[in-house]
């Protein structure tokens, strides 16, 4: 049995992510698009203790709404202590208790970090010591952002977001995270950014995915006025045409001095860029003084771990 089980239960944490970079390329065959994108883990965390048990059982809980969070096989994090049982013939069960902080459907990857925080403590759990490399394989079978929050940091991430590159990023760097109260599908806005990419203004992909090289040489050189020259989000677009409020709090930060803001992921959560710890405060009071959650956040930070 493992030293990282202590009074039978496991407990691991992951951290949600931001896309400072997301583009997206057409539809393929299989209905999937390639990507090519920039994760940075940062410090809003998700929390998970695993114990032994006869079944495979989950309770949720957390500081944001949990209502449309699975408990049953639909979860990812039950999904993923299957899969580490099945990997290595165990038999019993576990239960699972997880305690989230990252916004549900928000573009943040936090149901991809309760799978990778999942395969952390049942591997410890059950002494399996699978290493990196199993449980990376484990991950992707999940989902495209479960690597991700396996690895933490900042990397590359390329076909669907699952072929990962750890990037170089040098210091630290800070944002303000506005959640909101109710999510978006993240097939809906794939869906609806293929149908926006059948109008004439709007650009389709015309190469395979690649990320900007100055997103690449601001990570390196630590540098969020240059790293904010280029984020960028193929989805936004079509998250701001599925929810035109989202708008209001995009301008309010521009105005308010963020670097740079976007729309995270698939949304709807929003991402501004400060350029110091000072400044994202005083963007947050902004923010929060117009009624917006606002949460201050910093990356990169390490991916799922056992506390």
């Amino acid at each position: 049995m493992s030293h990282a089980v202590v009074d039978g239960r496991v407990h691991v944490r992951a951290p949600g992510k931001l896309n400072l970079f997301f583009e997206v390329g057409d539809a393929q065959d299989d209905g999937y698009h390639e990507v090519a994108s920039a994760y940075q883990a940062v410090s809003l965390y998700e929390d998970l203790w695993a114990e032994g048990a006869d079944e495979f059982t989950v309770s949720i809980s957390g500081s944001v709404d949990v209502s449309g969070v699975p408990a049953d096989d639909r979860n990812l994090a039950l999904r993923a202590a299957r899969l580490v049982a099945q990997r290595i013939g165990h038999t019993g069960g576990a239960h699972l208790e997880i305690v989230k902080h990252v916004p549900v459907a928000g573009g943040m990857g936090g149901g991809s970090a309760d799978a990778a925080a999942a395969l952390v403590a049942c591997d410890a759990l059950w002494g399996a010591d699978l290493g990196s490399a199993q449980l990376h394989q484990l991950a992707a079978r999940l989902g495209a952002d479960v690597p991700f929050s396996l690895m933490g940091g900042t990397a590359i991430g390329t076909g669907r977001g699952d072929q990962l590159s750890p990037a170089l990023a040098k210091g630290r760097f800070d944002w303000v995270v506005v959640p909101s109260e109710a999510g978006l599908s993240t097939p809906e806005v794939y869906a609806h950014l293929d149908a926006l990419r059948t109008r004439p203004d709007i650009v389709s992909a015309t190469r395979a995915p690649a990320v900007d090289p100055g997103v690449l040489q601001a990570l390196r050189a630590g540098d969020p006025v240059v790293l904010a020259e280029h984020v960028r989000n193929d989805l936004q677009a079509a998250a701001l045409s599925l929810r035109p409020v989202l708008r209001e709090a995009l301008e309010l930060g521009d105005r308010a001095g963020a670097l740079a803001g976007m729309v995270s992921g698939s949304g709807p959560t929003l991402a501004f860029l400060a350029g110091d710890p000072e400044s994202a405060l005083e963007l947050q009071v902004v923010l929060s003084a117009a009624g917006y959650e606002a949460l201050h956040v910093h990356g990169p930070v390490h991916g799922a771990r056992v506390l």
